[in-house]
């Protein structure tokens, strides 16, 4: 099967599924009521992002039998990604405990690390490092951190979304870039599915993501990750890059909390992007700018890291300086 028929056809079935969702959600009266802790003010129809985690889940044996990606690599893309939605709807329709979501979490990334043939080398200014079992153990924290990531971002309309397509596109092109474009497809299908989605998220959102879609998207996108970093080892930091505006906000917020001594799990509208859209009075300016910085500032980055022009750590951190400025200047972490 052509991925250039696949791609339209994954865009079209998740807009069609998101609508039958928002549907079913305003049928039921499943919605997103605004507290003094939301950044929206109108009662907002939830739970749109498992369009994205069926219609993906659905195309995976595809995948698979195409060669796009490994079997095992498919089975424990599928297996964690579809753990940590069940676990993401549970949490959307009740509540789950923050330890026993942080417990699914780490199962989940058990899960695809089972499954992973063994872990990348980790390239660090020329010289490769085989961390072992340690390794191991920072592989399940980068994932749980990744999918949590996306849980803490997804909190204006269609900022999540933009984040995973800019992300997938532009992992897509590095593989180009390198001489393996058929591991491309994968992140293209993965974003093709959550552009179906945007359409009916993007400013002014008529449906919200959710925690099954955020969750699914981080674990997905963690293993992607390591998966790019087995391909070649420099893409480990250029997909890093790519990540930079939400490892820099969410990680920014997330320290300063601690140090306060907040309960980091309670909701909170304290991260740069949420200050940031109450002083420009609406979501999409800052949606926008993280398409910009993605586009603009991060993707040239991890482009010359992939083809091997500048050390990955390096052009990390060189990359995640203005990012760390920005995140001053909107007071991530702050009190309100």
């Amino acid at each position: 099967m052509s991925l250039w028929f696949l791609l339209p056809f994954v865009f079209g079935a998740t807009l069609l599924l998101t609508w039958v969702l928002r549907n079913y959600a305003l049928s039921r009266s499943l919605m997103d009521i605004p507290n003094a802790r939301s950044s929206h003010s109108v009662p907002t129809p939830r739970g749109g992002g498992l369009a994205v985690v069926l219609v993906f889940l659905a195309i995976s044996p595809v995948i698979g039998y195409q060669g796009w990606l490994s079997w095992p690599l498919v089975i424990g893309l599928s297996g964690s990604g579809a753990w940590i939605a069940i676990i993401g709807f549970l949490d959307d329709h009740g509540h789950v405990a923050a330890r026993w979501r942080l417990l699914a979490h780490f199962l989940g990334a058990g899960w695809f690390l089972v499954w992973l043939p063994a872990l990348p080398s980790l390239a660090i200014f020329g010289t490769t490092f085989d961390l072992g079992f340690i390794g191991y153990v920072l592989a399940a924290v980068m994932l749980v951190w990744v999918l949590n990531l996306f849980n803490f971002m997804d909190g204006i309309d269609g900022i999540a979304s933009v984040e995973a397509i800019t992300v997938c596109v532009g992992g897509a092109l590095l593989y180009a870039l390198i001489g393996v474009p058929a591991l491309a497809a994968t992140p293209l299908l993965l974003a093709a599915s959550v552009a179906g989605f945007l359409v009916w998220n993007f400013p002014p959102a008529k449906i919200f993501m959710g925690d099954a879609g955020s969750g699914f998207l981080g674990i997905a996108l963690g293993g992607l990750i390591l998966q790019a970093a087995w391909a070649a080892p420099q893409l480990l930091w250029a997909w890093l890059i790519l990540l930079g505006v939400f490892v820099l906000d969410a990680t920014f917020t997330l320290l300063r909390r601690l140090l306060r001594g907040d309960k980091v799990f309670e909701a909170h509208r304290s991260h740069a992007y949420q200050y940031a859209s109450r002083e420009y009075g609406a979501h999409l300016p800052v949606t926008l700018a993280v398409l910009a910085i993605n586009v603009l500032w991060l993707l040239p980055w991890a482009c010359l890291v992939a083809l091997g022009y500048i050390d990955g750590l390096l052009a990390l951190l060189i990359a995640y300086l203005p990012l760390a400025f920005l995140a001053v200047r909107f007071r991530a972490g702050q009190l309100e």
